[in-house]
């Protein structure tokens, strides 16, 4: 058997002072018996957590902790932190919701679907709708192009050689339809026209996309009329930028151009004449160069970037003429950047003609 042995006085300041510290000095209180199971209380107050040192050497101050605020302000900047990750469309809506005054703009489109994104197949798929063949009709003669749809109620960019001098704009749109259409304004210094189908709603308007973004060795797509089969489809790459083509700007030249059919475009490059004679009048812009396929009856159609956006209307392209057996593309064709299009317009909307 173990015994448990004590000396004298051993328990006696605990029983005196069971709620004291046993290391200081005992309070006599006249209390219950202590209870050997409970822990003694603290001596003082927990310390704070160690902060280090200020600059000067004293021991910093801990920091407080604060709760971060729910109310309506936290949560409109979540959501507006999540409308930024998800795109434009959904913060523009938290921008107006807030009060923003500026929208944040999409710097590119993606026309073609995902499962077809850089194949030239989803390419014409997306962008086809857009793309109309022109005929138009001149005491000169008649003559086919091509032109790319830029609003719904049926806006439509072409080449000015195209419409130059026509009595009669006749438009067919790739399911087929036939529409009239009148010419709104003109700028035969860029080669360019704009023109309003007639009675028309509802149609697919191109993406344009940013000219300035094209770099040589890019992938392309062009879509057009040449010599009248509507649709055509082809394909190839940027081969330069910044092209200096000359074109005809009198009216007379354009309307015997018209006269010979098929709208295949005199110009000038390198200081040479192709295609026939451009005449006395002309006018030079930059363009871009490419080696997708094109032929008379494209001018005015649409050259296009592996994400269906409209880079360029194709409006000259090198044809050797000396015998019907070898004229055709030889992969010289050149297109009037989309950015200067997209200048122009306000002036060809309000009825530009020069």
């Amino acid at each position: 058997m173990t015994e448990s042995l004590r000396r004298d006085g051993e328990y006696e300041h605990a029983q005196e002072n069971p709620y004291g510290n046993p290391y200081q000095g005992a309070q006599k209180h006249a209390s219950s018996p202590v209870n050997p199971e409970w822990p003694p209380p603290p001596a003082q107050p927990p310390a704070a957590p160690y902060a280090g040192f200020a600059a000067d050497g004293q021991p910093a101050q801990p920091q407080q902790k604060h709760r971060a605020r729910r109310g309506p302000l936290a949560l409109l900047a979540a959501v507006a932190i999540a409308a930024a990750a998800i795109g434009g469309g959904t913060a523009y809506g938290i921008q107006e919701l807030t009060g923003g005054d500026t929208v944040a703009a999409a710097t590119s489109t993606n026309v073609v679907p995902s499962s077809q994104k850089g194949t030239v197949s989803g390419v014409a798929k997306a962008v086809s709708p857009s793309i109309v063949e022109i005929s138009a009709t001149s005491n000169a003669g008649s003559s086919t192009g091509s032109g790319v749809i830029i609003t719904g109620d049926g806006e439509i960019i072409t080449n000015n050689h195209v419409v130059s001098g026509a009595s009669s704009v006749k438009v067919r749109t790739s399911d087929g339809k036939q529409y009239t259409a009148e010419v709104v304004g003109t700028d035969s210094k860029k080669d360019l026209a704009l023109i309003k189908l007639e009675n028309a709603s509802g149609l697919k308007a191109a993406s344009l996309g940013d000219s300035d973004a094209v770099g040589v060795g890019d992938q392309v797509v062009a879509i057009g009329s040449p010599e009248g089969l509507t649709g055509t489809v082809t394909s190839g790459i940027v081969s330069a930028l910044d092209r200096d083509v000359t074109v005809s700007t009198d009216e007379g030249q354009q309307q015997q151009q018209q006269g010979q059919g098929g709208g295949q475009w005199p110009f000038e490059f390198g200081g040479q004449e192709f295609n026939g004679d451009t005449g006395s009048s002309t006018t030079t812009y930059k363009a871009i160069q490419t080696d997708a396929s094109l032929n008379p009856g494209n001018s005015g159609g649409a050259l296009i970037d592996m994400n269906g956006n409209i880079i360029g209307i194709n409006s000259a392209m090198y044809s050797a003429t000396e015998a019907s057996a070898s004229a055709g593309s030889v992969g010289l064709g050149f297109a009037i950047p989309v950015n200067t299009v997209k200048a122009d317009l306000p002036d060809l909307r309000a009825g530009a003609s020069n």
